[in-house]
């Protein structure tokens, strides 16, 4: 069974300016409206223990 979570991630401005860097630059080789979503892997205790 899987027991793994994917909460959306609170990001410190540092890092959310790096992702929207990031976007900037796909964006601006793509042509494409590029779109990056961070989530946070949260794994349960049952999980870890195998």
């Amino acid at each position: 069974m899987n027991n793994t979570s994917f909460p959306v991630a609170h990001l410190q401005e540092k890092a959310l300016k790096q992702v929207r860097d990031l976007e900037k630059h796909l964006r601006e080789e793509t042509g494409e409206e590029i779109v990056l979503v961070a989530y946070k892997r949260e794994t349960t205790a049952q999980e870890g223990n195998k």
